[in-house]
């Protein structure tokens, strides 16, 4: 008997389902299309690693805090500022980079500078206090950032009406503040006491530097402060000793060895002639030179430890050394106004009066790149020079235009020509601060002896320069 297969009993016939071809179709074209997406780089390859790795607030500030101890304070702030802009809410990051951009300041070779990087500290320290207006450690330091915005001698540069005294103030508040929120802790207590000794409030500051030292001992600011309080009231050595414990907790802070070889050379001009004062101003030198090795090392062009080594030899009578420090100080900042005066002081305590005349003038006036080399007595090979634009009047600048106009005016019986750039010099130091008797005398010595010039000139014929002896030069000198 033939039977008939009947595999339909135990097979089902397979059929077309239009969902799923449709729903395959989709699929191949989004391959497709996710395919050309990634070869063109419109889409990142999932599995690819990033480019580069996401780093944290904490990494920045970490970094922050290595280049602070390292002593590169501008890399230190470069560091905190990457940290807030990853975070711009965290207050104490705010507040860390406003400590670090107070301190960096010491780095600044002339006021200008230094007092754009306190107000940049003061947005700093403005903006943690907004995020954190009851914070202990913020307002300590908005505090120590206020306090150092209030030095009178950046007052003839502020705009808006503010001054030191008003100043100091607001941070006399903040400090208050942080002490009420937390009475132990050893910044506020030290940078009150900072406030207190710019206050010269000298036994408030005591016993508020002295709470912070047996609070935190372990603090560099805590030493730095106590130092400043010690120099304030004289005690110079002791100074020194706290200087040398903030440097043992942070030893390549370039501006602790300054402040350290500064009270050397204090000690050393307050001491008898003879090996004693020589020693002390060795030292000065030796902690001068230890800062520019390190500025060296770091590659941070700071003329300070130069011009400071360059005030040693002066003050010592070594003219020809304090000139040479004087000039490498320059060759680091060559349009830096206030260095060629300090330069042309230099030679002028030196005798070196010509060329102390272009340096002074490169002070006040400003001078051309040729001059520019000639107050340096000479520029190294491949400079030509710089432009530098004079120093405006002000209580900073007065010393030079003094100097200035002194020494022009003491080559004036041989160079009548000058006189001229006497009147015009003296007669605006004396407008300016008639009630300063040292600018008022020696302003007069000077324009008396341009009217005698003047008056020789209507009557006989100018002397040879020869037979002509020249004058000598009007008794200001700056106090060292």
């Amino acid at each position: 008997m033939k039977l008939t297969r009947r595999r339909a009993l135990f097979y089902q016939r397979r059929t077309s389902n239009l969902y799923r071809l449709f729903a395959l179709a989709i699929f191949i074209l989004a391959g497709g299309w996710f395919t050309i997406r990634l070869e063109t780089g419109a889409i990142r390859n999932p599995f690819s690693p990033t480019p580069t790795s996401t780093r944290t607030v904490n990494s920045f500030a970490a970094e922050g805090d290595a280049f602070f101890d390292a002593g590169n304070l501008n890399a230190a702030v470069d560091a905190y500022q990457q940290a807030t802009e990853v975070d711009a809410s965290d207050a104490q990051v705010w507040a860390r980079l406003a400590r670090i951009q107070t301190y960096s300041s010491r780095l600044m070779s002339n006021d200008s500078d230094r007092l754009t990087r306190l107000a940049e500290a003061l947005q700093s320290a403005d903006q943690a206090k907004t995020l954190a207006p009851d914070d202990s450690y913020v307002l300590a330091v908005r505090a120590f950032v206020l306090d150092w915005n209030a030095d009178p001698a950046l007052d003839p540069l502020r705009s808006g009406g503010q001054t030191a005294n008003t100043i100091i103030f607001d941070a006399e508040q903040d400090a208050n503040h942080a002490l009420q929120l937390d009475s132990q802790n050893p910044l506020a207590l030290a940078f009150y006491a900072e406030i207190l000794i710019d206050q010269q409030k000298w036994t408030q500051a005591e016993q508020y530097i002295l709470q912070a030292i047996n609070i935190g001992p372990q603090v560099m600011d805590v030493h730095r402060v106590y130092a400043a309080y010690l120099e304030s009231i004289g005690d110079y050595r002791q100074a020194i000793e706290e200087y040398q414990k903030a440097l043992q907790i942070s030893p390549n802070l370039t501006f602790l060895y300054i402040s350290i070889g500064q009270n050397y050379r204090t000690l050393g001009f307050r001491s008898q002639p003879g090996p004693a004062q020589n020693n002390l101003y060795q030292q000065s030198l030796v902690y001068f030179s230890k800062a520019a090795t390190i500025n060296n090392q770091l590659q941070i062009q700071d003329p300070l430890p130069y011009l400071a080594i360059a005030k040693t030899y002066a003050q010592e009578g070594e003219f020809f050394a304090s000139a040479l420090n004087a000039q490498k100080a320059i060759e680091l900042d060559p349009t830096n106004a206030d260095l060629y005066g300090q330069l042309g002081d230099i030679y002028k305590r030196g005798r070196n009066f010509e060329t102390s005349i272009v340096a002074l003038k490169c002070a006040v006036r400003g001078c051309t790149p040729s001059e520019s080399c000639t107050a340096r007595n000479g520029c190294p090979a491949g400079d030509s020079g710089v432009q530098v634009k004079g120093l405006t009047l002000n209580p900073n600048s007065a010393t030079y235009y003094l100097d200035y106009g002194s020494v022009l005016s003491a080559f004036a019986p041989i160079h009548p020509e000058y006189c001229t750039e006497v009147v015009d010099v003296l007669t605006q130091l004396k407008t300016a601060y008639p009630d300063n008797t040292i600018i008022t005398r020696n302003a007069d010595v000077g324009l008396s002896i341009c009217a005698e010039v003047r008056a020789a000139l209507t009557q006989t014929p100018i002397p040879s320069q020869a037979s002509t002896p020249v004058p000598q030069i009007p008794y200001y000198t700056p106090t060292p």
